[in-house]
């Protein structure tokens, strides 16, 4: 508990107090933000923001949590170091994109398959890993089951080692890559993804903490108990990401001082991704990640109704949330409205999770 205080603290005092520096920084560097040619024209007026933001807050939850498990006394955990592998290696991923939109000046930056291939790369690493590191009671960090609130009764491996190891892989593959790119699609207002992924992380924080209170091996095996390794830890490292990006988002707000990039966003999904799988709540992150999921579908409902009617829209212009800006709302009120939306899918998420352990006793 008190180890996640100082996480949080710790990494939202580095986000809220360093962020000018880096600014300077970057803008000595010439890391200014490229801006979509067929984006709002409003947009023109961020043109050279900085960007690659990511960078401030992925070091200092990193750093956050370390200082964290230093001052109590207490050893990292597999589970937490994972969930910071995903995030600075699908960080590293965007931060090659806006390395050469910057460089290039060039809003394309990174092919598209490219970026998936680099996901994918990162996302096998983690479930081979995951699958190693059991603990006395023989859990491992990720789960050879899909989950909801917690493990269904199907196990991957009862289709044999090889088979079971397969599909493990290829399951985290769509979580990770579904989830580094719906963030991704979200960061297109100022403090929009930031401020959405706040609401998550925030969730993972109860979630931890709670199946950290009713372990299995806490409780005796109690009705209603959970089978996660490490589940303090996982809390810990969620307290520390959401600190940094909080911190960060004081910078990022309208008009922001600097953009969270690809760095950012691919990060944030990246640690998103491996919080719901190692807390095993993988089908549960439809409604804790709400926002992101409607962002997402709005770009794929807006490219199959334009190939299937060849040439007609359904929005203005997708990610849905461009679509009210040339509807004429204000960038504003887009992200705070957007924001409250994303905090009522994380309170129902949360809302299910702990209705399914009071069915449960």
């Amino acid at each position: 508990m008190i180890a996640m205080l100082i996480a949080a603290g710790f990494s939202l005092m580095y986000s809220l107090l360093l962020t000018p520096l880096f600014v300077r920084g970057f803008n000595k560097l010439r890391w200014g933000q490229p801006i979509r040619v067929d984006g709002p024209k409003e947009h023109e007026t961020k043109r050279g923001t900085p960007t690659m933001g990511g960078l401030i807050f992925l070091s200092g939850s990193v750093l956050a949590y370390f200082v964290g498990k230093l001052v109590m006394g207490e050893t990292p955990t597999p589970s937490a170091l994972l969930v910071i592998l995903m995030a600075v290696g699908a960080g590293t991923v965007g931060f090659i994109d806006d390395l050469m939109k910057t460089r290039m000046q060039n809003s394309a930056g990174l092919g598209g398959w490219a970026k998936i291939f680099g996901q994918i790369v990162i996302a096998v690493s983690f479930a081979l890993l995951g699958l190693q590191f059991a603990n006395e009671h023989g859990l491992t960090p990720v789960s050879t089951h899909i989950s909801i609130f917690r493990d269904l009764p199907f196990d991957f491996m009862s289709l044999g080692v090889i088979a079971g190891t397969i599909l493990v892989i290829l399951w985290v593959m769509v979580i990770v890559t579904a989830t580094t790119n719906a963030v991704n699609v979200t960061d297109g207002l100022d403090g929009l993804a930031a401020g959405a992924s706040i609401f998550a992380f925030s969730a993972y924080v109860l979630i931890g903490f709670w199946q950290s209170a009713q372990n299995c091996a806490a409780t005796a095996g109690e009705a209603g108990c959970y089978e996660v390794r490490d589940p303090m830890d996982l809390a810990v490292i969620a307290a520390a990401f959401l600190g940094g990006v909080a911190g960060f988002l004081w910078w990022n707000t309208n008009p922001a001082q600097i953009f969270m990039g690809d760095t950012g966003s691919m990060g944030i999904g990246g640690a998103i991704a491996a919080l719901a799988i190692l807390t095993r709540t993988e089908v549960l992150l439809i409604l804790i990640g709400g926002l992101f999921i409607i962002e997402t579908g709005s770009v794929i409902l807006q490219r199959l109704y334009f190939k299937v009617t060849k040439g007609k829209r359904i929005f203005l212009m997708s990610p849905i949330h461009h679509h009210f800006e040339l509807k004429g709302w204000a960038e504003v009120t887009i992200v705070v409205r957007f924001w409250m939306i994303a905090g009522i899918f994380a309170i129902v998420g949360i809302g299910g999770f702990y209705a399914e352990w009071v069915l449960n006793q």
